[in-house]
């Protein structure tokens, strides 16, 4: 097989939704009619223009722009080469993480996701689902639902599910960019209108739905809700995740911010002034995402420039290589870690104390 020896690049996934934009800008330009990825037999629009919720960057059918296996899907590849792609420590045949980048016009339904045990159990071949949001824009409307209010029963929640109208029991904030907001399995979430934000998640698409608000769909029918599984998993005492606090540190290329780790994933922030020198990992990927800013990849085979929305795999084969920005550039960095070597440690060197670690730790 040809060697997995160079950063990969991917083709992002158009998502239709009822409660997407019109306008992508600055990250992707308007994709074609027949980039846009079918929704279950059914497009979102207003008036005549398709409304696009989410962008894939890194779902199964995401296709490969270049390199050995150009042409072949990211789903192919992992099936094929395994640990080549995904680092020695990756042992499932599926990539590691599903990312992508959500935008809304509207509340998103109330939702819940299961973890692992449960899904494995009652959705037999799928996975839980952990994930995470850093914001990247919110109107200063814009509002997120996070977590039951004190004293709300699951009984009360959903009497309320059942009527459309939950909003008022649950915890309400206003997002700001640059937060950073982890979601566990079992805690209740609805995104507003108003934001942007990027999402790292298992590689799993398992929802609960809970109350889309007396909301109808596409076919202009009510949304199927998920009452008994939904109700099954909520952890009603869980906290709001919200507004992790910053660990940042100064390199040779700009700032490295250490945005949060947990078994599922990890997410850093670069922000590169000058050229940065990395070099990938045997033991897992490492994927790119740029957020803005233009430049090149640079590798010993040769450079391809990078711009917003372009998001690279950087197998461990891919070895040295550098990053080396045209504009000021400022790009998400996810894998699977080793929480305490890629993460605890690192932080610990450069005089982060424990108490201000855990703090973007999670088990």
């Amino acid at each position: 097989m040809p060697k997995l020896n160079t950063p990969l690049k991917l083709s992002p996934i158009f998502k239709p939704k009822i409660w997407g934009l019109d306008d992508l800008s600055p990250l992707f330009e308007w994709p074609d009619p027949e980039k846009i990825a079918d929704d279950r037999g059914a497009s979102a629009q207003r008036g005549e223009k398709t409304l696009i919720g989410e962008v894939w960057i890194t779902d199964e059918s995401s296709r490969i722009l270049n390199g050995s296996v150009a042409g072949l899907t990211l789903g192919e590849v992992s099936r094929k080469y395994r640990s080549e792609l995904n680092g020695a420590n990756w042992k499932d045949r599926r990539f590691p993480i599903l990312s992508k980048y959500i935008f809304t016009s509207d509340w998103l339904s109330l939702q819940v996701h299961p973890d692992d045990k449960y899904a494995r159990k009652h959705d037999p071949g799928n996975l839980g689902k952990c994930e995470m949001w850093y914001i990247l824009h919110a109107e200063p409307e814009a509002e997120i639902l996070l977590g039951l209010k004190p004293g709300t029963t699951l009984e009360e929640l959903r009497a309320a599910c059942e009527r459309g109208q939950s909003k008022d029991l649950l915890y309400r904030f206003h997002p700001k960019a640059g937060e950073v907001i982890f979601v566990p399995p079992g805690t209740v979430h609805a995104l507003g209108p108003g934001i942007v934000l990027f999402e790292a998640e298992e590689h799993s698409d398992m929802t609960y739905r809970l109350d889309d608000f007396g909301r109808t769909g596409l076919d202009g029918k009510p949304r199927p809700l998920h009452l008994d599984k939904g109700f099954g998993v909520i952890k009603s005492e869980a906290p709001p995740l919200r507004n992790l606090p910053r660990r940042v540190v100064h390199e040779d290329f700009g700032l490295h911010r250490y945005v949060l780790a947990c078994p599922y994933f990890a997410v850093e922030e670069l922000r590169l002034r000058e050229t940065g020198h990395f070099k990938s990992s045997p033991e897992h990927m490492e994927t790119l995402s740029i957020v803005a800013g233009e430049g090149r990849v640079e590798t010993a085979a040769g450079w391809m420039g990078y711009q917003p929305g372009h998001t690279w795999v950087i197998p461990p084969g891919a070895e040295a290589y550098r990053i080396a920005p045209v504009e000021k550039t400022r790009i998400l960095k996810f894998y699977v870690p080793d929480v305490d070597r890629d993460f605890k440690r690192p932080l610990s060197r450069r005089g982060f104390k424990s108490e201000q670690i855990k703090n973007i730790l999670f088990s």
